[in-house]
């Protein structure tokens, strides 16, 4: 069993223009993930994450916590996460 993971979570609610993405990539960042946090056309967010299994577990919990408890911006209504298989041509982390 890999203990890397790779996740693509689409959230939803007010989480475009008020920082969401920004803290989303700080995050990801500080957790050594790489990937990308963009808004989608449809007023979603966009997060793909990939790293260490451990870590990306946590920004899975961080971005989709109903109650956010370190000062996430926005308002999440609802999420969904999808399991990808590992890629190998992303480096860092961007918010697109």
């Amino acid at each position: 069993m890999s203990d890397q993971a790779h996740v693509v979570v689409w959230v939803e609610g007010n989480v475009q223009g008020v920082g969401y993405r920004w803290w989303v990539t700080q995050h990801a960042e500080d957790l050594g993930l790489i990937g990308h946090a963009r808004n989608l056309g449809d007023g979603r967010v966009e997060i793909e994450a990939q790293g260490p299994k451990a870590a990306v577990d946590e920004l899975i919990a961080l971005v989709t916590e109903r109650r956010p408890r370190a000062r996430r911006p926005g308002h999440l209504t609802g999420f969904l996460v999808e399991h990808r298989p590992l890629r190998r041509d992303s480096v860092g982390f961007h918010p697109w």
